[in-house]
């Protein structure tokens, strides 16, 4: 197996701010980049035509591409109706944001998808996915959203309800075996009509856990970030290490890939550590050593 899918990097995973974490994504070498378009500098309220221009410009001058920009806008996800109003929209801000940045991805966490389509939370979820595929379908664009807080025949289930692919997959083994326990090469086969946009991240699950105490859920607290941050560092219920030091079998991943002809970026994502440019690098080499 040869891998020649490009390699790229979640620039806020340096911590560094943009503009230094892409000089830093550069020199870990990295051909593409991954930026979170939500709030601060990259909120699409906050990019006139012209910054956009600029900063693409500057991204075409190290010899960088963005692979997808991250629009995930916390809470919920898409599972409160009221929420959906706005967050639709800004959604769609964010969509066009990436086009103008030169990518059609925006990924993103939706909130958890029910195992029953006859709820209300399914269908408030579905009325949203429906109405961002569309816009998305309609730019030659893809909403991508993350693999973790259900299993991926849930997601392809509820995926295969939705009138157009415009809404499709970020695959993300890593939150696989830590939440769920799902086999992620039996996870991309299952989705492999929906890949667009993969993140390489490897973790370990120590203990079961509800994914609704991960990634919050109607009746239970909000997503948050830094709190599933703290989560991944304490080990209480799984954890997140350095590539090739997890539950992930990449060997058998990778081939799973390259069996569904994925032909996207291997995007690396490093959520914890107190090093994280070194463990960056590594997991560079480390993919590199498949091509």
């Amino acid at each position: 197996m040869t891998l020649t899918n490009k390699i790229g990097v979640i620039v806020d995973s340096f911590g560094v701010g943009v503009r230094e974490g892409l000089n830093k994504a550069k020199d870990v070498g990295a051909e593409g980049v991954q930026i979170y378009a939500v709030k601060g500098e990259m909120d699409p309220e906050n990019l006139s035509p012209a910054a956009r221009k600029e900063l693409r410009s500057y991204i075409d001058s190290l010899g960088l591409e963005i692979s997808a920009l991250v629009g995930d806008l916390g809470g919920h996800g898409f599972q409160v109706k009221e929420d959906n109003l706005w967050k639709v929209e800004k959604s769609k801000r964010i969509v066009d944001l990436a086009l103008d940045l030169g990518t059609n991805i925006v990924t993103t966490h939706i909130g958890i998808v029910p195992h029953d389509p006859a709820s209300e939370v399914y269908a408030t979820l579905h009325a949203a996915c429906e109405e961002l595929g569309q816009y998305a379908k309609s730019a030659g664009a893809y909403f991508a959203i993350e693999t973790g807080p259900e299993t991926a025949a849930d997601l392809k289930r509820f995926l295969d309800t939705l009138s157009t692919n415009g809404v499709s997959v970020n695959f993300d083994p890593a939150n696989m075996v830590m939440v769920t326990g799902d086999d992620p090469v039996q996870g991309a086969r299952l989705l492999k009509d929906y890949i667009v946009h993969t993140h390489v991240k490897d973790g370990v699950r120590l203990r079961e856990v509800d994914p609704r105490d991960v990634y919050g859920a109607v009746g239970y607290a909000p997503m948050d970030h830094e709190k599933i941050a703290d989560m991944v560092s304490s080990g209480t219920f799984f954890r997140e290490v350095p590539l090739g030091e997890g539950s992930v079998d990449f060997d058998r991943y990778f081939a799973a890939l390259q069996e569904i002809g994925y032909t996207g970026y291997l995007t690396i994502e490093r959520e914890v550590g107190d090093q994280p440019e070194q463990d960056i690098r590594k997991a560079v080499e480390f993919i590199k050593q498949y091509r």
